[in-house]
């Protein structure tokens, strides 16, 4: 089935109980008691469930009474989802129960073959999430603007797949459904494999001298960045998930062992014509990611302002750019090396680029092209 928009309709009224307080219980939790929604909380773990409740995320499960929950959110591990998901289903008789474990096609065949009663289940994955994890990274906007995939099965009642999209549209996501087998093919490839990639780079910075580091760039730290990511939790992703990931990676195997052979060679006849495809064949893929609010993709131009290094001063740079009247589509940091002065890359629209170079020349900021 193609993926497709679908708008949610109506609100959750609660209770809502989630079970599982990392960073992203947490936030759901957050998000939805912002709303007036009321939540309560279980984690197998005291701490993570008493910091979750502090932080005013909801109220403890052993609150909740003899009420019946409208919606139970499992939040836990994959490899723990089936089961509180039956236990859940189980536990609470009136209730919808969704998942947001980060691959579906599994989960939904253990349940199956279980024999569980599908009617009130709904897979579900929020594509939203942060380096830093459990319930102090939490934060209640933390699924605003981001896509959120439901992905009903043949037997889910509509009642629940409703109850899954009032969920997501309550947190201010754009919700989008998916098959299960569709859902795991496409964040293989635009979630776990730019995982796997960043790690496999930053796994290359052991051993690797300080001052060859010291040379590091925004390109490094970029590609880099979310191999800081959770082990413990990625093995479980991969592990649930690697049917489509090896698929995609015997293609990167042959892209890489393409290169190699290039490399090994690089005046050779044609060497230099496959590289320069190679490159371009990125250029192609790139482009083709979507552009901002996901809208169709837009080239940008940018530009680099450098400012002092000091308090105040991207705040003044920000404030004057708003005055211009000129809209920022995107904006990067880093510092100069070997010089106290910082560096903010600035993307706009083509046709205000020369407009704020100009502008802010005239007030006296330092503008790269």
């Amino acid at each position: 089935m193609s993926a497709f928009h679908t708008h949610g309709r109506g609100h959750l009224n609660g209770p809502v109980v989630v079970i599982g307080t990392g960073l992203l219980g947490t936030s759901i939790g957050l998000g939805l008691r912002g709303r007036g929604v009321s939540v309560f909380l279980s984690d197998p773990s005291p701490t993570n469930q008493a910091v979750a409740v502090d932080i005013g995320a909801g109220l403890p499960l052993s609150r909740l009474g003899d009420e019946q929950p409208e919606l139970v959110v499992v939040a836990v591990p994959p490899d723990v989802t089936a089961d509180v998901v039956e236990s859940s289903l189980a536990d609470y008789p009136a209730a919808t129960v969704v998942d947001i474990a980060s691959v579906k096609a599994g989960i939904l065949a253990d349940l199956r073959g279980r024999g569980v009663d599908l009617a009130r289940y709904v897979g579900t994955h929020p594509m939203a999430g942060r380096e830093k994890s459990g319930p102090v990274a939490a934060r209640g906007e933390l699924f605003t603007s981001m896509p959120w995939v439901v992905c009903p099965s043949g037997e889910t009642s509509p009642g629940a797949l409703q109850a899954a999209r009032a969920l997501a549209t309550d947190l201010g996501a754009v919700v989008t459904q998916f098959g299960v087998e569709e859902h795991d093919q496409a964040v293989a490839l635009v979630s776990h494999l730019p995982q796997v990639m960043s790690s496999l780079v930053a796994s290359r910075l052991q051993g690797t001298p300080m001052h060859a580091l010291s040379l590091a760039g925004n390109g490094l730290r970029d590609v880099t960045r979310i191999a800081a990511s959770d082990p413990t939790l990625w093995v479980q992703i991969l592990g649930a998930n690697a049917g489509p990931m090896v698929d995609i990676l015997h293609g990167v195997r042959d892209d890489l062992n393409r290169l190699i052979g290039t490399l090994e060679d690089p005046a050779a006849p044609g060497a230099r014509l496959d590289l320069a495809q190679l490159i371009s064949e990125g250029n192609a893929g790139q482009s083709r990611i979507p552009g901002k609010h996901g809208g169709p993709p837009q080239a940008y131009s940018w530009l680099t302002v450098l400012v002092d290094d000091k308090p105040g001063q991207i705040a003044r740079l920000l404030t004057e750019i708003g005055e211009i009247g000129v809209n920022l589509e995107d904006l990067r940091l880093d510092h100069s090396s070997g010089q106290n002065v910082g560096m903010v890359e600035l993307s706009v629209l083509p046709n205000k680029h020369d407009l704020l170079i100009e502008a802010l020349n005239d007030r006296g900021w330092r503008v790269l092209q």
